[in-house]
């Protein structure tokens, strides 16, 4: 009898241990799918990461810079070139809007539960920044398709079943990190 409840016992702390959700992590969970895959970035103490992309009409770069705050994602600025199609042109209700060497800089401190990234399927750039690091989400993630963005614990199943984002690595002058 004492083996059967030892074996309950530690049945039941594995299964705890393997499906507790108790590592954060950037996740991206595809969108549109009935098996959809998850890929995720561990979260460390940074609390700061970045998007890069080329934008597909003007073909200038835009960087979008978030913030981690109490597992929400905060959008804390995007920089740009140029204002005209899908670009804004001026701040609204608590944001500002600064033109400073050729470069917009709208900021602004709405936070979001999550949001979707799309990937789209032509050769442009799609980078994300977190912790000194640059991950190509075009040669991770599968193009075409739209992820959802959010920051959540995952539990060990979720980890060996999801797909943790490998890194490029390049020199100083390449990379950009999030200050």
């Amino acid at each position: 009898m004492r083996i059967i409840v030892t074996l309950i016992v530690i049945s039941a702390v594995f299964a705890i241990f393997l499906f507790m959700p108790v590592f954060p992590s950037i996740s991206f969970t595809e969108t549109k799918t009935e098996r959809p895959s998850m890929y995720y970035i561990n979260l460390g103490e940074d609390r700061i990461f970045q998007i890069r992309f080329i934008h597909s009409i003007h073909l200038t770069d835009v960087l979008e810079t978030y913030e981690v705050v109490d597992g929400k994602i905060k959008m804390v600025s995007m920089e740009y070139e140029d204002v005209a199609v899908g670009m804004p042109a001026h701040a609204e209700e608590g944001q500002t809007l600064l033109y400073e060497d050729g470069i917009y800089k709208l900021y602004t401190n709405r936070i979001v539960e999550n949001f979707v990234l799309y990937v789209g399927d032509i050769n442009m750039d799609l980078v994300f920044y977190y912790g000194g690091r640059e991950y190509d989400l075009k040669k991770i993630l599968q193009r075409g398709s739209s992820y959802t963005v959010e920051i959540r614990s995952v539990s060990l199943y979720d980890k060996m079943k999801g797909v943790r984002m490998e890194y490029e690595s390049r020199g100083n002058e390449e990379s950009r990190q999030a200050e």
